[in-house]
């Protein structure tokens, strides 16, 4: 019996609320279910469960409860996977997953240089099996757990390529990944024109981004293309970081909680003040949205591609005890104009989309530029006239 309480008081801890007054128990009916539930498997389940399976698994499934996509509870290893990737650093095979279709796991692309660049993976490849697991509705976040790991060991993926109808396996064995999140330089053919591509939002990009900028000359240049197409966020202060640059001094974004209270991030000084264009599409989410949306409502650059992908709500991650963390959508963001874009998205000022079956040139190296990277160019040329 002194088992069954001991688990039971462990689990029960998280369904309760404290106040000056004293503890106010939360639906004395429901944790009464729980307590007898805990008992059935103490007394009658067949398996072992032990103490902590119990509690991760309780832990786990409140949050899970929520509803919210964005709201996970992570064990020591995810929890660790996660501050990698936001350090830009992890052990893993260098595939970037696409948020267009959430039940299938479609290759975005791969990083340059990756275990999965140079096995030929290519964008639009669907990973339908990872080692022996099958990833039919499987979550992007564990897909990408399975994926990650220790350097120096292996992985094997099933692929099915959709231009030719074929499916193939290819074992990959995971390296240290580093990803770059800025690139930047004259646009090819274009001497007179930076173009610089932020990837995603890691805790290094506002300083990659300066560095980038410095040594590049950006002041050489006549006007500016900054392609955060399928950059799906990151981290809330390097947004505002990098929005400094391309808004005046004033409020990037409002961060309002679920009490309203309003915390206003402000753009730091370092306004470039040159003529630009923002390429954006329906991946472009969350940090890449604070960025977009600071700059169409300041009007310093002209709105070019799709609709975004409409991600207006801000996560916090808790830490909990033994490497665990329980991230929550804590609070939503607004706008420098006190809009919310949260399942809107930003609209462009200039539509274009990619044709049929074409793949955008992202950093391109040459000038056989993607529609919508053309459509940047011309956009620009009209404001440098």
């Amino acid at each position: 019996m002194a088992k069954h309480v001991g688990v039971v008081l462990l689990i029960f801890c998280v369904l309760v609320t404290t106040t000056v007054g004293g503890i106010i128990l939360t639906n004395v009916d429901n944790v009464g279910r729980l307590v007898h539930v805990v008992k059935l498997i103490r007394s009658d389940y067949l398996e072992k469960a032990t103490t902590d399976q119990l509690v991760e698994g309780a832990t786990k499934g409140i949050v899970e409860a929520l509803g919210d996509p964005y709201s996970t509870y992570m064990n020591a290893q995810e929890n660790q996977e996660l501050f990698q990737v936001l350090e830009g650093k992890f052990g893993g095979v260098g595939i970037v997953l696409s948020l267009k279709d959430p039940k299938k796991l479609v290759v975005l692309r791969p990083i340059k240089n990756s275990p999965a660049g140079k096995a030929g993976i290519l964008p639009g490849d669907v990973i339908v099996k990872i080692d022996d697991a099958d990833t039919i509705s499987m979550e992007q976040d564990k897909a990408v757990g399975l994926m990650r790991g220790n350097p120096g060991t292996k992985v094997t993926l099933g692929l099915y390529r959709e231009s030719t109808k074929k499916s193939t396996t290819v074992s990959l064995t995971r390296e240290n990944i580093t990803v770059p999140t800025v690139d930047g330089g004259a646009l090819p053919g274009n001497p007179d024109i930076a173009y610089l591509n932020i990837s995603q939002f890691a805790s290094d990009t506002g300083t990659e981004l300066k560095d980038t900028l410095n040594n590049m000359g950006i002041k050489k240049f006549k006007g500016l293309i900054l392609d955060m197409r399928y950059n799906h966020g990151g981290e809330l202060n390097a947004a505002v970081q990098v929005a400094s640059y391309f808004v005046p001094e004033g409020p990037v974004v409002y961060i309002v909680d679920k009490q309203g209270n309003i915390d206003t991030k402000m753009a730091a000084g370092t306004y470039l003040g040159m003529p630009m264009v923002v390429l954006v599409n329906e991946e472009s989410a969350s940090a890449a949205e604070i960025v977009a949306g600071a700059i169409k409502d300041e009007k310093t650059a002209t709105i070019v591609g799709t609709k975004t992908f409409g991600k207006g709500i801000v996560q916090t991650i808790f830490p909990l005890d033994s490497g665990t963390s329980v991230k929550l959508t804590t609070a939503k963001y607004l706008t420098p104009n006190k809009v919310s874009i949260n399942k809107i998205g930003i609209e462009p000022d200039v539509k274009a989309e990619l044709t049929k079956g074409q793949v955008a040139t992202i950093s391109p190296t040459d000038t056989n530029f993607d529609s919508q990277l053309q459509q940047a160019l011309l956009t620009l040329r009209g404001k440098l006239k």
